[in-house]
């Protein structure tokens, strides 16, 4: 439905047409899925997306002028690295209690575009509401796991969650032994939150972190499970938190910026 080589005539006209200066790129290929009206493109390395992209402007006037509701653009780099993590990831759970979540990696390994099939895991979680708060119960939804929600007081006031003492450097770095206590208390095997890495197991309760073990870019996670700023934050763990995300490729540094502006505003 889309040739790349229009595709390509666009983005020059755009930047001609509103000042950008005309750089060389290279789609590598377009994919378009007709059910949810989304526009995927992919750019041969990270420094043709970004020209394409054009601090957002020019994706968003690509947008308009095709007509779709949404234009994303990703670099080839960017889907070799999350096939290699999803692979090691499928081999670190074969054989365990999250076995289940096999179907979702195979998923996706043809992103994009983002086709999960519906799950019905059965099993309790712990979901942490760090920083990615909806993101976490939204996939602890999606793959029919049975959410006990917790979290830091007063840091997310239209959740309903049962709220707990802590730090508020906990939003973006949740205390590992505390949640595995928490979860060991409870009888619960899986916990779930913003945790700095994708997955630990140890005495028979795993960590997760969905983003990371599935390698869902804040970007993508706001448009599939949605987004809400906490209320109350730690301002220099957040800094921490973002420049992390942006260096695993897990946060565009536009996103990385807006968001440690908004930090730094707050009182």
């Amino acid at each position: 439905m889309f040739a790349t080589s229009e595709i390509e005539k666009k983005i020059v006209k755009i930047r001609k047409e509103n000042g950008f200066p005309v750089v060389p790129f290279v789609i590598d290929e377009i994919r378009y899925d007709k059910e949810s009206d989304k526009l995927f493109i992919i750019a041969r390395d990270r420094s043709d997306k970004s020209a394409i992209i054009g601090n957002s402007f020019v994706i968003g006037k690509l947008k308009e002028e095709l007509g779709v509701k949404q234009v994303t653009v990703y670099s080839k780099l960017d889907l070799i690295i999350k096939r290699k993590k999803l692979e090691e990831n499928l081999k670190k759970i074969k054989g365990t209690f999250l076995e289940f979540l096999v179907p979702i990696i195979e998923a996706e390994f043809n992103f994009p575009p983002r086709k999960w099939p519906k799950l019905n895991a059965g099993e309790k979680a712990l979901v942490f509401l760090s920083f990615n708060a909806k993101a976490m119960i939204g996939f602890a939804e999606k793959v029919g796991l049975k959410a006990e929600k917790i979290g830091i007081k007063y840091t997310f006031p239209k959740m309903e969650y049962e709220a707990i003492e802590g730090s508020l450097k906990e939003l973006f770095f949740p205390d590992e032994k505390k949640l595995t206590d928490i979860a060991e208390e409870r009888g619960i095997r899986i916990v779930i939150g913003d945790f700095p890495f994708d997955l630990k197991i140890n005495e028979g309760i795993a960590l997760l972190n969905p983003l990371r073990f599935f390698h869902i870019g804040f970007f993508e996670a706001k448009y599939f499970f949605g987004f809400e700023k906490p209320v109350r934050v730690d301002k220099e763990a957040m800094i921490d938190f973002v420049m992390d995300m942006v260096a695993e490729g897990l946060m565009e540094s536009t996103d990385g910026a807006n968001l440690i502006w908004w930090a730094m505003k707050k009182r």
